[in-house]
């Protein structure tokens, strides 16, 4: 929101430090073995070298057996381990590894004709990054290599294979057979707009794929998958089959799962399926100043910014400014909340901004901040929370009073979050974590696309705000990283003045919408699917719009309704 923090800093360090991705790996023929040898670190470090003594094996966490690497970072040193593997010359060949923990690299270079490399954020769980590589014509041996980000946290690899014609250098470790079809496949729960499914883990596989209606629409590495972007009221039915670099596996058996009635997943009651929403200023600072009766009729969640910190850990206040908004009194404003919501409007209270200083970081900081924000609803009327922390939050705890909260104020309590773009990159991150700990009762993420630097998106290419790829690439992340459609918005400024950068105009916010929810008007960037349960859209701010003669809520928020 105002006075913002900016990312440039760290996403200079990622534009900096990403290395060019391939696409994705072929199939392994019958005839290839897996030419690297001790990549299941069963024999310590054995035929690796890891730079200034970085890395280490550990019996935990592990992938497969009973070892995996542990590399850890220092300020000059980017924990890399390497090993010499032998190759045929003109030939293709599989890198795949299998990584955890902070920012993970893997690699081959001497290969001859272009040297490859992938590499991933920290994830808090085993993920597999793959590759592919040809060699060339006089190539009998490549470097591979895997290594971190220098000061970042330790990461831990294991299960790396280079799958290929046999290089003659008594590769360690057998090459896959394709897996057994998946079994146990069931819906664990559903949504209006999505179905969860799980099954039983099959030996050897290293991915499975998901179908729906017997067409594939989804590759996950774990035992676990949400398909969105589902009608309501409706069946579906669905296959898991298992992959490795030897195959797939024939389809399991079908599973039916039928959506929900209700609109949207999480909470806030009736929210409309589509929604925009604004924040509103308690503050003059040059924007057009607002009584929320003034607020344009668009917004379906108004905001109002800020709540207060107090002296007490997690508790929070709020004091209507009335001599900054002219004389406007408490009693006007409560009487206002009442009149929006009675026009089927929601009004909450926005904790944070830029300087904000609310911690919760123990039980007892999150009981006062959940008894604190429940006052507050009573008093003056508000509906719910918004969480626009930007000096980080703990997923815990946060989620913990949130969860109290809830159990204070009901089902219709209204939960928005304004993360910026660096907070969404990953699911490791505390916001994301929050986010999704209380998916059952989340209305609705709006992630701040502006004061932001360039940030990786969902297919690990680089983007730079300020286009409609930056907005569809990066919003894939959330939606692919297990929100609901429903739960997903895009937050612009609502002028020039709103924001210090990142502003773009209505057409390019309605063509970031009507490509993830329709496939249509995308940039360079598409997603693999659409999306259209997306919730919508939010700006900074409403009082920002009207001194711009509402040119954002009039263009924007007709669009997010005939979504």
């Amino acid at each position: 929101m105002p006075r913002r923090r900016w990312a440039g800093t760290l996403a200079a360090v990622v534009t900096a430090s990403v290395l060019s991705l391939t696409g994705l790996a072929g199939q392994a023929q019958a005839a290839d073995v897996n030419n690297a040898k001790n990549g299941g670190y069963e024999s310590g470090l054995s035929n690796w070298t890891c730079s200034a003594g970085s890395g280490a094996t550990v019996s935990s966490p592990v992938h497969g057996g009973s070892a995996a690497l542990k590399a850890t970072p220092a300020g000059q040193d980017n924990a890399q381990c390497t090993q010499s593997v032998a190759v045929k010359p003109n030939s293709t060949y599989t890198l795949s590894a299998w990584v955890q923990g902070g920012y993970s690299y893997l690699g081959a270079t001497g290969t001859g004709t272009t040297d490859v490399s992938t590499w991933t954020p920290d994830s808090s769980s085993w993920k597999q990054l793959k590759t592919t590589f040809t060699t060339g014509a006089s190539t009998t041996s490549v470097t591979v290599y895997t290594h971190g980000w220098y000061g970042q946290a330790a990461y831990f690899a294991d299960d790396l294979s280079v799958l290929g014609p046999d290089g003659g250098g008594g590769g360690g470790d057998p090459a896959p057979t394709v897996p057994a079809a998946p079994g146990g496949l069931g819906v664990s729960s559903t949504t209006s707009s999505s179905v969860s499914l799980a099954w039983s883990t099959v030996s050897g596989a290293t991915g499975y794929n998901v179908y729906q209606g017997g067409s594939k629409v989804q590759s996950v590495t774990g035992t676990s998958a949400t398909v969105s972007g589902l009608a309501a009221s409706t069946s579906y039915s669905f296959q898991v089959t298992a992959t490795n670099a030897a195959g797939e596996s024939v389809k399991s058996s079908t599973v039916t799962g039928k959506t929900a009635a209700t609109s949207g997943g999480g909470g806030g009651g009736n929210v409309p399926a589509h929604a925009v929403t604004g924040y509103w200023q308690n503050f003059n600072n040059g924007a057009t100043v607002q009584k929320l009766s003034a607020v344009q009729s668009q917004y379906d969640i108004i905001a109002v910014a800020f709540a207060d910190a107090t002296t007490t850990p997690g508790a929070v206040s709020f004091t209507l400014d009335s001599a900054g908004l002219g004389g406007y009194t408490v009693d006007q404003f409560k009487a206002d909340i009442k009149a929006k919501q009675a026009a089927g409007k929601k009004v909450i209270i926005s904790i944070g901004g830029q300087n904000g200083t609310v911690s919760v970081s123990d039980s007892a900081s999150a009981t006062n901040f959940a008894n604190s924000v429940y006052s507050l609803m009573q008093t003056y009327g508000f509906d719910g929370v918004d969480i626009d922390l930007e000096n980080g939050l703990n997923a815990t705890y946060m989620s913990q009073a949130l969860r109290s909260l809830s159990a204070k104020a009901g089902a219709s309590l209204v939960i928005t979050m304004a993360p910026q773009t660096i907070d969404m990159q990953s699911t490791s991150n505390g916001y994301f974590q929050t986010a999704l700990n209380i998916k059952d009762i989340l209305t609705v993420v709006n992630m701040q696309y502006y004061n932001s630097g360039s940030m990786l998106g969902c297919d690990g290419k680089v983007y730079s705000q300020g286009s409609v790829d930056f907005l569809t690439a990066l919003a894939c992340i959330q939606l692919e990283g297990g929100l609901a459609p429903s739960q997903v918005g895009l937050g612009l400024p609502a002028s020039t003045s709103g924001a210090g950068s990142g502003y773009v105009s209505p057409s390019i916010v309605n063509n970031a919408l009507d490509c993830l929810a329709k496939g249509t008007n995308c940039g360079s960037f598409k997603p693999s699917k659409t999306y259209p349960g997306l919730r919508g859209a939010m700006t900074w701010s409403t009082n920002w719009d009207a001194s711009a003669g509402n040119a954002w809520s009039n263009a924007v928020g007709p669009h997010v309704h005939a979504m």
